[in-house]
């Protein structure tokens, strides 16, 4: 194997240079696309020999159906074969479908063209690339959610997360970020611990009870959270006391808007609408669990606004 040259690698990681090489590649599994069977990806893989020359050799080869194939698309699977999601979906939704139960009954009988001219499709931005990575992968290589926000952030004098291992413990901070984990111990006296993610880093955020009991809605609901309070740097183990929570996940509509209106987004018409806020009182002292479970969730309300916000993640929710 020739000789490898190391890869750039952000600060953090330093120590690692020496392991990091430019001749290797993280490349997403099969098993990350939500929907997609297992028994379809096998097929995929036993029929691929030397690789697939196009959508249709994919489809005739393997005799996966094109609500699978449409999955992949939606998934941007077919890169290698040099077509962005948009591209695809046209294609899948382009193969005669003969003795296909998707096909209409008036055009079964019908002889169509093996395939259909070419066609300029205008391309997608790279927002909309995201929100539908979120949507089908759960995560995007493309880009963070958050950099496309990191202007309104630092208008409102939001440090990007990697900047906190570079404070003093003590001093006032806000940060912001996707919500991926809450957790609330049962020996931890009511504290709940969040962790933030932004384009640079995690943040890691202790929300005392007195302070969740204020913030209630958003620790519970919100996708993404800005978390004002106090630094600890202990040894180099970060996190951010919270004083004050704000509900950033309006702004995610900004990955709608650079998108216009769009199929994967949809229902643009009724883009202006707002999303109602459902708050409902909750009992005191019950766990984190109880209460996650009874806080509202808006996955699908109205429209581009809302559906960018049910593509992120939830949060994951420990005891």
């Amino acid at each position: 194997m020739a000789t490898s040259t190391t890869l750039p690698l952000h600060p953090r990681h330093a120590a690692m240079a020496g392991d990091s090489l430019s001749t290797h590649v993280v490349r997403l599994g099969f098993r990350q696309i939500s929907g997609l069977k297992e028994e379809d990806g096998r097929k995929i893989a036993i029929a691929r020999k030397n690789g697939y020359d196009s959508i249709r050799d994919l489809w005739l080869r393997t005799r996966l159906s094109p609500a699978v194939l449409e999955r992949l698309a939606e998934a941007d699977a077919f890169r290698s074969l040099g077509l962005d999601r948009r591209q695809a979906l046209w294609a899948v939704r382009a193969l005669r479908r003969a003795g296909d139960k998707d096909d209409l009954p008036l055009f079964a009988r019908v002889a169509t063209p093996e395939q259909e001219p070419d066609v300029a499709l205008p391309p997608m931005w790279l927002g909309e690339h995201v929100v539908a990575d979120y949507r089908h992968l759960h995560l995007s290589l493309k880009a963070h959610p958050v950099s496309f926000l990191r202007a309104d952030l630092d208008r409102r004098r939001v440090l990007p997360n990697e900047r906190l291992a570079t404070l003093p413990s003590g001093r006032r901070v806000s940060v912001a970020g996707l919500v991926l984990v809450r957790q609330r111990p049962g020996t931890a006296k009511g504290v709940i611990f969040a962790t933030l993610e932004d384009e640079t880093a995690v943040a890691n955020v202790i929300v005392w009870p007195q302070v969740f009991e204020v913030f209630r809605p958003i620790v519970l609901g919100a996708r993404l959270v800005a978390v004002t309070g106090r630094l600890q740097n202990e040894q180099g183990v970060i996190h951010v006391v919270a004083e004050r929570l704000d509900d950033l996940t309006p702004l995610l509509k900004k990955l709608a808007e650079d998108a216009g209106c769009i199929e994967t987004l949809a229902r643009c018409d009724e883009f202006k609408r707002p999303i109602p806020e459902h708050r409902q009182p909750v009992r005191a002292g019950a766990s984190l669990a109880v209460l996650l479970r009874e806080a509202p969730d808006l996955g699908d309300d109205l429209a581009p606004a809302a559906r960018v916000r049910s593509a992120m993640p939830k949060g994951r929710n420990f005891r």
